[in-house]
């Protein structure tokens, strides 16, 4: 796949020096009130190409701002459901202007399993949750979100135990998955419900 190229559609170039305006086109105003924008002194904009870098740091600003609205949404909700803000984000290798936020990790116990323990994150594209080594699979911008919860559990083949996607819990960890910001909200606040009178609540919004 080809290297992507981005530039700054929001910074426009340097004017060129306007050149002496024409007896005739001063004319051609006064005759008919139109300015002719077809003279090569109306130019295009200069694009201004940005770096891989550039581009990754103004997707971690998009995607840290949307995981702290995000998480504020949560926890006001009801006084009882608190979530720790535990917001980092990564970007797509050599496609900068995708990525991924945490917002939050919590337990919980649902249907047959007593303990999990998962985390919650918002993307800026569509895709599903690779069942192998992949994290992201078949990415799509067919929507301009998509918010996610994983079970994880420490790896216990990584040496810093650093967490992976618990894929016993429900054959592949994926607790919930959806394009739909009010669904997401409502799955993450059952997650954080501590009882099922506020479960039967959340679950009429």
């Amino acid at each position: 796949m080809a290297k992507l190229r981005y530039f700054d559609t929001g910074k426009p170039a340097d004017p060129e020096p306007a050149p002496a305006v024409s007896t005739t086109g001063h004319s051609e105003f006064l005759r008919t009130g139109r300015i002719n924008r077809d003279r090569p002194d109306w130019l295009a904009e200069e694009r201004r190409y940005m770096t891989h870098q550039e581009v990754a740091e103004r997707t971690a600003q998009k995607l840290l701002s949307a995981g702290e609205k995000t998480h504020d949404r949560l926890n006001g909700f009801h006084k009882s459901i608190r979530f720790p803000k535990l917001i980092f984000h990564h970007t797509l290798k050599d496609t900068p202007h995708l990525g991924y936020c945490h917002v939050t990790a919590a337990r919980t116990q649902f249907a047959q399993y007593e303990e999990v323990n998962w985390a919650f994150y918002i993307a800026n594209f569509f895709a599903r949750i690779g069942q192998e080594e992949n994290f992201f699979e078949d990415i799509s911008l067919k929507y301009s979100r998509m918010y996610f919860a994983v079970a994880v559990h420490p790896d216990r083949q990584a040496e810093d135990k650093k967490l992976t996607i618990n894929r016993d819990i429900r054959g592949n960890g994926v607790l919930f998955h959806t394009h739909d910001p009010q669904i997401a909200i409502r799955n993450v606040l059952l997650l954080g419900a501590r009882n099922e009178q506020l479960r039967d609540i959340i679950r009429q919004l």
